[in-house]
């Protein structure tokens, strides 16, 4: 299956991990064959029905669990009716839960029969359920956790249908390329607004209606004495005739009964009206003469969009758009449906009770699963992700009931942020400071964000692995401007003590002033420790009684009551950064207080562990070459060695370091990690084809994170060891600001790293630096003094802090109110805000009668207005960020940008119209277009203004909507925020497994091991799905990978693929304008015009640019790339024109960012003057050929490559125009033919870089010589390839393939014209 992939027979149905259609019927010998020889471990077996049609095939691997097979079988289209069932072979029931590989004597070809069941009660009523869902008989679902549209894809409604209806030839859909047909481009406005449609689905018909209706019947559920007898549950059901029939579920199946609504008699009917089936579904067929007709019209139906953007989420949070169509759309229309209020007796029973879970012990005895082979580790990380996901689904439900008050407090006594809940078998708490724990480290806040760090440690514990280590469940949801913490409940946790014990047995107890120290907790601790680079070091409690611990204080060891040895409060693994605190925060104890207002809000300043890991890398790599350079100068004459390692991407490794013999990660210096067997024993040096012993025994770098914590040495040489240990933690504080920030400044401004888009992007950059949010203002600073290149970065910065602090304002007004006057709260706030200048005096709108049963709610929020926000958000900005904002900061906001960031960050589900931001502002029309102005006035014809191109549906409720706006007051109303959506964050740690197979099919690659590396990350693939399922973010990512890998490796119909599942994958898991779904499609389109099919490309890239817009406005620094793409693609369905003016709006772009002066833009400059010459602008050309050429001859001098070749071009673009002026009659009348110049091969096109992802090497490596050389053809050369003749050129193999290399600079974009 796999390898068929690779080699282009990639039939959707024969995709590796694709659950829809593993078994196909035809010709099962030519089959196993061919699957044996391509894989091993899969095979077809034969599965025996009763039913219609007797027998299908099924591919299945040794690997899979019977329980597999079983799932795989229900979803087959012919196979639908069964649920209840066993599989026998030879004449004995299977195991559901042993692997096929351990079923006795089964062998490819074998035949195994299917086995009807008698229901249980359980089963009946998942058996409907199923039923309701197959036959679209289930309505609307009102979820409390999943939002409106929630796992929304927009793509099969990006793409026509139609336009993938022309046949494959050679492997390629065909499509014209005519001058004169129009594309997905034409007419593009650069600049005009951000259009909300983009991420609106599309009105959709109403599926087939197979039914009225089926739901349980008021009869249920049966009498006692009726149970005695196999009834299991009474059915009302209503065909499309308008027949109604009583149906009993019995053990047997179901049959239809004697009742009626007036009367009881659940005893089947007498023939000829009687009628039974095992399934529901084959009684509904033999009851509805319409039925089979209408339910494979459905299935028709549901085929037209991809299985992918049909799937059910089932393992992670599918993702919620914060722009939804409004409650009058449609596609919101609200259905009748009875069952919708049965389905949690449904899915729970009568005592609800099935869906109670002891969710630690769950998790304690999936970590407690063998993981000695692959398949123990494969099984063992799938029921990890799943349990994960599902109690982060349980956990984020109740605590959305906590908020909204509707689950009973365990302390009612106690004030509100102390109270605890139990709900679902979960534990929640306020993430408040609701016992006075965090007094003296900044009350709420400082418990806020202890909170947060805490999910984060037991992340990364979880991560880690280490045997005999336990970590509770943990998941910390924010909502209605609430925090709440939900963790499974950890046996012995709520014990009562003995008196003299303490509740904690490792770690301080109350606070630091009481400490216990357990032995039976050294071992683990200190292997955690390790992982950590936390240091051994000694803590005094109040009495000053000195104590030895392996972690923070903070951290605490619990033995439960199980036997385990548990893991708490793991918010400190690491120092804190106490520059931060000594410039921002003072003690309310200290004399030297500084002003409440501007006190940083809180001591909890603690330094991520991504900086901990680089900086000990750093210190790793000094060592290193400290070493090799002592044995140089000792060697007496012996060769040098090179120290410069060939897989450092950054040339600064003296050697690589091999831990153990064990390589499983490279970093910045070459230097490798590992995991749990990494020890600090010898280690093996390997330098240039030499190997050397390096003994690291004496590199000892660990943190003390009780530093700077009040901790009381009474010893000259305690205090002695303290002063080290906090010499080193201002070490690495200084190091993040010298060196980190510095260094992510420098790669975004040189273009090292993908630019970030939005406030999401850019957090997760930060992090993966190390760098804590709190340093964007410094970011912001460093940014507004360094080049224009960098002005982007300064405003996506501001934007993020303003967005955050209005997120801490508005919880601070939504904690004490009540849930019915949030959505009102919320308007007034974005009125302030946002509309403004609309109405500069908007005031709050509240239900005066429903505000009269709430006497003790905080009205607060009524009393903001304009200047008061405004002042609030300054301050905020100054207190959190240490930046000042510009007094025009609110005249200067990206409305539509920073309402996007505000919603995401707090859950908001607003209604989709276009509103109005200012008086003078009318709703966004199509503006016209000044046709790409580069700043050299090389552009002559103009562009004409965008055709006006909206659903007809999208049209009438943008009326609508835009009616409802001009007659409010405000910009915003309490009806626009439509929902309010948890946002949550849990502890799910990645697999290791998947992980290691994608390095290592990477460095394969690297290796130039093709078949090998392919196949490792095939086996990725599978893994990622294996263990994810096929619907979750970290598969989309794997998706994303490979298909970059395979279009670089000339798999184009596999990159293909791989990128479109990709796109469909983030827009359901991650958004469908998050900054990864637009990568997505970028690639995506980039893919398809790789493997011919340009048009199609042209609308992906349209609705990137449109995602864009949305997400961060016009004029990206990264979007030179997109546009350049754009450009080549227009060239390449020679729509020279419209090719010449996106790539002037490139080179606009590019002089804004780089400079007019830089090489990018001379590289631009060269590009642009070969379209101008094929736009047959001669003059235009010979003065842009001219400019590039004469900043390449002032920056790289008068013998780089690239000042001859486009000395060579300006000479004959020169002698061109002269031609062209001798013949202007000629030339008006079309007799001559003018010679044109094509840069349609040397202009490559190349995949966008995620963002923080380096962009000086793909996976597969670059050369950087090729990196800047543009095209050497000569003008026959051009004129014979724009004719039809080819390519004659004589260049190397690397230079044909140079446009594969990901440039350094961002501006110097495509291909070997840079």
């Amino acid at each position: 299956m796999a390898l068929e992939f690779v080699n282009g027979n990639h039939n959707d149905a024969e995709q590796p991990g694709e659950e829809p259609a593993r078994g196909q019927k035809p010709n099962p010998e030519k089959e196993e064959k061919a699957l044996e020889e391509q894989n091993p471990d899969l095979f077809q077996i034969s599965v025996k029905l009763p039913h219609k049609p007797y027998q299908i095939q099924v591919t299945v691997s040794t690997q899979e669990q019977v329980q597999d097979l079983r799932n795989s079988i229900v979803e087959f289209p012919n196979t639908f009716q069964y649920s209840c069932f066993h599989l026998e072979y030879n004449g004995s029931r299977v195991n559901d839960f042993v692997e096929l590989s351990e079923v006795k004597e089964l062998v490819p070809g074998a035949e195994m029969q299917l086995v009807e069941d008698p229901y249980t009660e359980k089963e009946a009523r998942m058996h409907m359920i199923r039923v309701r869902d197959l036959i679209g008989a289930a309505g609307d679902r009102v979820d409390t956790l999943h939002g409106i549209s929630a796992g929304l894809s927009l793509h099969d409604s990006v793409v026509p249908p139609e336009m993938f209806n022309p046949p494959l030839q050679n492997g390629k859909r065909s499509v014209t390329t005519s001058t004169e047909d129009p594309h997905a481009l034409s007419d593009y406005d650069f600049n005009a607004p951000a259009s909300i449609q983009t991420i609106l689905p599309q009105t959709k018909d109403s599926p087939p209606k197979t039914v009225k209706s089926i739901c349980v019947s008021a009869w249920n559920p049966p009498p006692h004495y009726l149970r005695q007898k196999g009834h299991l549950l009474y059915l009302q059901l209503t065909t499309n005739e308008g027949e109604q029939f009583q149906i009993t579920s019995h053990i047997s199946g179901f049959f239809v009964n004697k009742s009626s609504n007036s009367k009881f008699d659940p005893y089947p009917r007498p023939q000829p009206k009687s009628a039974s089936a095992h399934s529901l579904l084959a009684l509904i067929e033999k009851l509805s003469l319409s039925f089979q007709t209408s339910f494979s019209s459905l299935q028709e139906y549901n085929n037209r969009k991809d299985p992918l953007a049909n799937f059910q989420i089932t393992n992670t949070i599918p993702a919620n758009p914060w722009l939804v169509p409004a409650a009058e759309s449609s596609l919101l229309a609200h259905q009748s449906d009875l069952t919708r209020t049965q389905e949690t007796y449904l899915m729970s029973g009568i005592e609800n009770a099935e869906t109670l879970r002891d969710w630690n012990e769950e998790f304690q005895s999936t970590r407690e699963l063998p993981k000695e082979t692959i398949q123990d580790r494969v099984f063992r990380e799938r029921i990890t992700s799943k349990l994960f996901a599902d109690y982060t689904d349980a956990a984020a439900r109740g605590a959305v009931m906590v908020a909204r008050g509707e689950v009973a407090p365990l302390n009612p006594t106690e004030n509100r942020d102390a109270q605890i809940f139990v709900y679902n078998n979960v534990f929640f708490s306020y993430g408040a400071d609701g016992v006075g724990t965090f007094t003296s480290e900044g009350g709420d806040d400082a418990a806020r964000v202890a909170v947060g760090k805490d999910v984060t440690g037991i992340r990364v514990v979880n991560q880690l692995d280490i045997d005999g280590l336990f970590t509770p469940g943990t998941v910390v949801v924010d909502y209605l401007g609430k925090r709440l913490v939900g963790q499974s409940i950890v046996p012995g946790i709520f014990k009562q003590r003995e008196p003299g014990e303490n509740q904690i047995d490792y770690g301080g107890v109350e606070g630091r002033d009481v400490v216990a120290e357990n032995e039976v907790f050294v071992p683990v601790f200190s292997k955690l420790s390790k992982h950590l680079r936390v240091k051994k070091h000694d803590v005094w409690d109040k009495e000053g009684k000195k104590h030895t611990l392996e972690g923070s204080v903070e951290t605490k060891g619990l033995l439960g009551t199980d036997g385990r040895k548990y893991v708490l409060d793991l918010y400190r693994l690491s120092p804190l950064d106490i520059t931060w605190i000594e410039e921002y925060w003072s003690d309310v104890s200290s004399t030297d207080v500084k002003p409440l207002e501007t006190n940083y809000p809180h001591r909890m300043t603690i330094l991520r562990p991504e900086l901990i890991e680089t900086y000990w890398r750093s210190k790793m790599g000094e060592f290193v070459k400290a070493e090799l350079e002592r044995r140089r100068n000792s060697a007496n004459g012996a060769e040098n060695v090179d120290s410069k390692n060939p897989a450092d991407t950054n040339g600064n490794a003296e050697s690589k370091v091999i831990i153990n013999g064990d390589t499983q990660g490279h970093d910045e210096t070459g230097l490798t990690t590992t995991g749990e067997k990494a020890e600090s024993t010898g280690e093996k040096v390997e330098t240039n084809g030499l190997q050397e012993r390096v003994d690291i025994s004496d590199f000892n770098l660990a943190f003390n994170p009780d530093v700077f914590c009040g901790q009381a040495p009474q010893t000259d040489e305690e205090k002695e060891e303290l002063v080290r240990d906090e010499k080193e933690v201002r070490s690495i504080c200084d190091f993040l600001r010298q060196n980190v920030i510095s260094e992510l400044v420098h790669d975004l401004r040189e273009g090292e790293v993908g630019f970030p888009m939005d406030g999401h992007s850019l957090a997760r950059l930060l992090h993966k630096r190390g760098i804590n949010i709190r340093y964007l203002g410094k970011l912001a600073t460093l940014a507004k003094e360094q080049s224009s290149r960098l002005e982007a970065l300064n405003a996506l910065s501001v934007q993020e802090m303003i967005a955050r602090s209005f997120k801490h304002i508005a919880n601070h007004y939504m904690k004490g109110l009540p849930a019915v006057f949030i959505s009102s709260c919320l308007a007034h706030l974005l009125n302030c805000l946002l509309g403004a200048d609309f109405n500069q005096a908007p005031k709050a709108y509240l239900d005066e009668e429903l505000q009269a049963y709430y006497t003790n709610a905080d009205w607060s929020f009524r009393d903001v207005d304009v200047q008061t926000l405004r002042a609030k958000v300054q301050a905020e900005v100054h207190l959190r960020y240490r930046y000042t904002l510009d007094q025009d900061w609110a005249d200067n906001l990206k409305h539509i940008q920073l309402l996007r960031e505000i919603a995401l960050k707090l859950g908001l589900q607003i209604t989709a119209k276009d509103y109005r931001f200012s008086a003078s502002s009318m709703p966004p029309t199509n503006a016209s277009t000044n046709g790409g102005t580069n700043g050299v006035n090389y552009h002559t014809n103009g562009v004409s203004s965008r055709k006006k191109k909206k659903n007809g549906d999208h049209e009438l409720a943008s009326q609508s909507s835009e009616s409802l706006s001009l007659s409010s007051s405000t910009t915003f109303s309490p009806d626009d925020i439509v929902n309010i959506i948890p946002v949550v964050k849990n502890a799910c740690p990645k697999s290791i497994l998947a992980e290691e197979a994608l390095e290592a099919g990477k460095m394969s690659m690297m290796q130039n091991q093709k078949e090998i590396g392919q196949e490792l990350l095939l086996e990725s693939l599978s893994l990622h799905e294996q263990i994810y399922g096929v619907l979750h973010p970290e598969v989309a990512r794997m998706y994303h990978q490979l298909s970059m890998l395979y279009y670089q490796l000339d798999e184009k119909i596999a990159a293909v693929e791989l990128a479109r599942k990709a796109v469909y994958v983030s827009e359901r898991t991650l958004g469908v304008d998050s900054n990864e779904t637009i990568l997505s499609y970028l690639n995506l389109g980039l893919f398809e015009h790789g493997n011919g099919n340009t048009k199609i490309a042209l609308i992906y890239m349209k609705h990137a640019l449109e995602l864009w817009k949305i997400i961060y406005g016009s004029r990206h620094p990264d979007s030179i790339t997109t546009i350049n793409n754009a450009a080549v693609m227009l060239q390449t369905l020679k729509h020279y024109h419209d090719s010449r003016i996106w790539f002037e709006t490139s080179l606009a772009i590019c002089e804004e960012v780089s400079g007019r002066q830089s090489v990018n833009t001379a590289t631009l400059c060269f590009q642009l003057a070969q379209a101008l010459a094929l736009d047959q602008e001669a003059k235009a050309a010979v003065n842009c050929m001219r400019d590039a050429y004469s900043i390449f001859l002032s920056k790289l001098g008068p013998d780089d490559r690239n000042t001859k070749e486009s000395e060579s071009w300006l000479e004959q673009l020169t002698q061109n125009a002269v031609s062209i002026a001798k013949h202007a009659k000629d030339v008006q009348a079309r007799k001559l033919r003018r010679v044109q110049f094509t840069p349609g091969i040397s202009l490559g096109t190349r995949p966008q870089p995620q963002v923080g992802q380096s962009s000086t090497g793909t996976a597969l490596g670059g050369d950087p010589r090729e990196l800047n050389r543009i095209d050497s053809r000569s003008v026959d050369e051009l004129l014979r390839f724009i004719e039809g003749g080819g390519e004659t050129s004589k260049r190397s193999p690397a230079k044909k393939r140079s446009s594969r290399g990901n440039p350094k600079r961002r501006g110097g974009l495509l291909g070997n014209a840079v």
